[in-house]
């Protein structure tokens, strides 16, 4: 495996000094409306760290260090709650100027992250906060194309790591995009895992079957309530999802439909809202919340970009009971107000003490939410 050599730029070191300094000092005078949130009953929600650029992907080390992914800002950061107060004390960049960095991943004391075209590892990272090692690559074949080129990352209960692979396009057929695959922790005997998927920007595993589910964005311009976003469960490796023939189970496309059959795909187990962007998930595994939150799955629904009405912008509660999907409400909502966006849910983490965690990458923070009985 190879080691990247890092140049020195001290024109570009300085840049982000002075950056981090500014958007520092923007956030402190600058107020975020968390009064407009609207939370069940007993729920509350601060601001756990400020100041995280574009803050996309969470994973959490068995310490309890909340590492974070910044897509286009390309860094990486460390947050750290010693005195367990709820709001992070300390704050680590790991590193800068990655390419597209959106998947993360902690495993054995390593921190793995997937930039567009590879997987690169920090080994042994929470003894090296402050001096991080340089990383070394796990994998670099993955596409190269910009569009859909952010990966999702995750660590399954087999020790491989699953990264996405979304489609170069709105809609096409292209042999070797729209996956899942899964690897090695060392970089080996790539494969794909499940596919027909357009673009999976979060994927998490049920504890008591270890099977697999995610969410998937559906295709655009075919009208602002269609095709519907997707959450679904891969129930044996290879599975097909339908994309680009059929979108949502029951939509064949207008142009890549033609001759086939929705009933030779594997339809989601629940639509999700036509352009909601759903992104993150996490089976709720906690004992703080409720017990009708348990083991059930809360989305991020990062929010429409391209519908006459925004939707989304929220975090969605989708319930399960035997393997399906009994109901799919509102738990958090009010970043949309009116048409104007202030904020863009991405992840979700279950973090040591029951609470969720949520990044934001327009605010540019990440939230806790909370539960004590009113």
């Amino acid at each position: 495996m190879n080691s990247l050599r890092r140049k020195p730029c001290l024109p570009q070191v300085f840049l982000v000094v002075v950056t981090s300094l500014w958007l520092y000092s923007v956030a402190a005078k600058t107020a975020l409306p968390l009064h407009l949130l609207k939370l069940p009953a007993g729920f509350s929600i601060s601001l756990f760290a400020s100041n995280v650029v574009d803050a996309r992907s969470l994973t959490l080390s068995p310490a309890g260090t909340v590492f974070v992914a910044s897509r286009s800002a390309g860094h990486i950061y460390a947050l750290q709650d010693n005195n367990h107060d709820g709001v992070a004390e300390r704050r680590y960049v790991i590193d800068s100027h990655l390419d597209m960095p959106n998947g993360i991943a902690f495993h054995h004391g390593d921190l793995y992250v997937a930039e567009r075209s590879r997987i690169i590892r920090y080994a042994n990272i929470e003894a090296h906060l402050q001096q991080p090692p340089r990383p070394q690559v796990i994998y670099d074949k993955l596409p190269t194309e910009g569009h859909h080129g952010w990966r999702y990352l995750a660590i399954g209960p087999d020790e491989k790591l699953y990264v996405s692979v979304g489609a170069p396009c709105n809609v096409c057929d292209e042999a070797g995009y729209g996956e899942i695959q899964r690897l090695r922790l060392d970089g080996r005997n790539m494969e794909t895992y499940a596919r027909g998927i357009r673009n999976s920007v979060g994927f998490t595993w049920q504890p008591l079957t270890q099977q697999l589910w995610f969410t998937d964005n559906g295709r655009d311009n075919l009208g602002d309530d269609q095709p519907a976003d997707e959450l679904n469960v891969v129930t044996q490796a290879g599975q097909h999802f339908g994309f680009p023939y059929c979108h949502a189970g029951d939509l064949l496309d207008p142009d890549y439909g033609r001759g086939k059959t929705c009933r030779d795909y594997v339809a989601p187990v629940q639509k999700l809202g036509a352009h909601v962007a759903s992104l993150g998930l996490r089976f709720y595994t906690g004992k703080q919340f409720p017990k009708q939150y348990r083991q059930n799955i809360i989305i991020a629904e990062h929010g429409s970009w391209n519908r006459s009405r925004k939707t989304g912008y929220r975090l969605a509660l989708v319930t399960i009971a035997q393997q399906k999907a009994t109901a799919y409400t509102t738990f958090v909502s009010g970043w949309l107000q009116g048409q104007q966006a202030w904020g863009r849910p991405v992840d979700v983490q279950v973090d040591h003490a029951g609470a969720l965690l949520v990044s934001d990458d327009l605010a540019g923070v990440i939230y806790r939410i909370v539960y004590r009985q009113p």
